[in-house]
């Protein structure tokens, strides 16, 4: 028996919502008494696999057909399904992340397993399976008990603090093929969006709405977010307008992030945009209308002119950075 852990990976690296997922699956592994087995596909290097011993592995399996070089939801959904049967798995933990969210459903189906997604932590083994959730887009927790004997897992990001380890686990090469019914789509080409920080990888986000009045007012922006080391996003009718690109809008209808840091300029705080962020760790308002919804969901906030304050808190962030 045991408990798999799903790699993805981007240039090379393990992705940090993986990391954290192996940290998760490391400790589960732990209260149910089974190793942890990482299974990784695609081009990757045996460094990049072996990182995941740093992070709980035992062993580490690496599906390695070539069909698999490109992720594609049904293929990896298969192939996934086949280790979890050759390792006996009795949970499959994955990021809750744009793949996995395609995987997770499919998985549970073929193995016959109950699905919790979106998981913020370890479960109650005590008297059962109970896991905790986030719920009504994060202002409540659902707690869910499993009773299958397979349990498919994905794990909010930035939930689950990542520990690195002494370990050093062999990396087993998986051949497995899929089929033919599971290549119904091909991907031909991959197009990177941006060479920026991933918003839904960032740990620090700098997001600005319509009260920077244009795309031209954007420098301060991204010149904050650069400072420090932030991805940049931006609210719904923004991206709308066409100020910004349509993959920086966080939301309901957008992307949900989880960073340790939210920095809101110039947004108001709508329900809809509030429901994508609202899992942030910290959460600073800067906006000139004191009444802005938006206030009420902040830790910090900053009464004033974004035009003013940004300037002036990029140039203190600078000299903090310069001594420092």
């Amino acid at each position: 028996m045991s408990v798999l852990v799903f790699i993805e990976h981007a240039g090379g690296k393990i992705k940090k919502s993986s990391l954290e997922a192996l940290t998760y699956g490391n400790d589960l592994a732990g209260l149910l008494g089974m190793p942890c087995i990482a299974v990784a596909g695609g081009k990757i290097t045996n460094d990049a696999l072996e990182e995941s011993a740093a992070y709980g592995a035992s062993k580490i399996i690496h599906l390695n057909n070539e069909k698999l070089h490109t992720f594609n939801v049904q293929a990896y959904t298969s192939a996934l399904a086949a280790v979890a049967g050759e390792q006996n798995a009795k949970a499959i933990v994955m990021s809750a992340s744009f793949s996995a969210k395609g995987m997770a459903p499919r998985l549970a189906v073929k193995l016959n397993a109950a699905l919790a997604d979106g998981v913020i932590s370890l479960p109650d083994v005590s008297s059962g399976f109970k896991v905790r959730k986030g719920a009504f887009s994060g202002k409540a927790f659902a707690d869910l008990s499993l009773s299958s004997d397979v349990k498919v897992l994905t794990l909010s990001p930035n939930s689950y603090k990542i520990v690195k380890k002494d370990g050093k686990a062999s990396v087993e090469v998986n051949n497995y093929s899929p089929s033919d019914s599971d290549l119904k789509i091909t991907v031909k080409e991959i197009i990177q969006a941006t060479d920026k920080v991933s918003l839904p990888e960032a740990e620090l986000v700098v997001s600005a709405g319509r009260g920077m009045k244009g795309p031209e007012n954007w420098g301060m922006i991204e010149e904050l977010a650069n400072v420090l080391g932030a991805a940049t996003a931006c609210s719904k009718p923004v991206s709308d307008a066409g100020w910004r690109p349509h993959n920086e809008h966080v939301g309901q209808t957008g992307i949900a992030i989880s960073p340790n840091l939210y920095i809101a300029v110039g947004i108001s705080g709508a329900i809809q945009h509030l429901a994508g962020v609202s899992s942030s760790k910290t959460i600073v308002v800067i906006n000139k209308d004191a009444e802005a919804p938006f206030f009420k969901a902040a830790d910090y906030g900053i009464v004033g002119d974004a035009f003013e304050v940004i300037p002036k808190l990029t140039e203190a962030i600078k000299k903090f950075k310069a001594a420092h």
